[in-house]
């Protein structure tokens, strides 16, 4: 289960004061999932407006409704994980999303499973998260546990040219538990129960 305040805790650090993120890439996808274009590009060399609005398409994934929207999943252990997306997720997260073939492959991994009624976008965020250190009384201190390095996906129909709507899908890899990061799991964002994308939930599991 997702601690909500955990997801809170995140969305706090992403603001355009305070943002998290230092990289954004992404796709643009018709909806056959064929390529229209990609990006890849530091995050705080955006101008502020766009900072801005991308820093609310990255707030829909953990602000979601939890464990209802938004629910954490484990990999598949064993000889069956390599066949699901925690590799590449991992050398994503790694490389901080500044290898462009590894970040193609990414998107081409989910267009396979991914069900679209129109063209779409996938954006990735990569943030870090000094985590504080929080007491026994709850009250911040001085100092961090860890530093929490993180991807956020977020899949949304194109509401005009090039430009996202609502996401409908995404995930925040490694999970957020208990204010420390989870490799063997990842939170995964799901809007539209009534065009359940089981295919690519089981491909990033590794249960296809």
């Amino acid at each position: 289960m997702i601690n909500r305040e955990d997801m809170l805790e995140l969305t706090r650090r992403m603001t355009p004061a305070r943002t998290c993120f230092s990289r954004i890439a992404g796709a643009y996808m018709d909806r056959d999932g064929f390529e229209d274009g990609t990006f890849n590009t530091h995050f705080l060399k955006l101008p502020a407006g766009e900072q801005k609005k991308n820093l609310e398409l990255a707030k829909t994934i953990p602000f979601a409704k939890t464990n209802e929207e938004l629910k954490e999943y484990e990999f598949a252990s064993g000889a069956e994980r390599k066949n699901s997306m925690w590799p590449i997720l991992m050398s994503v997260r790694e490389q901080g999303l500044k290898d462009d073939g590894l970040m193609s492959l990414l998107y081409e991994l989910i267009a396979e499973k991914y069900h679209a009624d129109s063209d779409y976008a996938i954006f990735v965020f990569y943030g870090s998260y000094d985590v504080p250190v929080k007491g026994t009384d709850r009250e911040w201190m001085e100092g961090s546990e860890e530093v929490y390095d993180f991807i956020i996906c977020a899949v949304a129909p194109l509401a005009g040219e090039y430009e996202p709507g609502r996401p409908e899908f995404g995930f925040l890899f490694p999970a957020f538990s208990d204010r420390s990061a989870d490799t063997d799991r990842i939170d995964i964002f799901h809007a539209a129960s009534q065009r359940p994308q089981t295919e690519l939930i089981g491909r990033i599991l590794g249960r296809a």
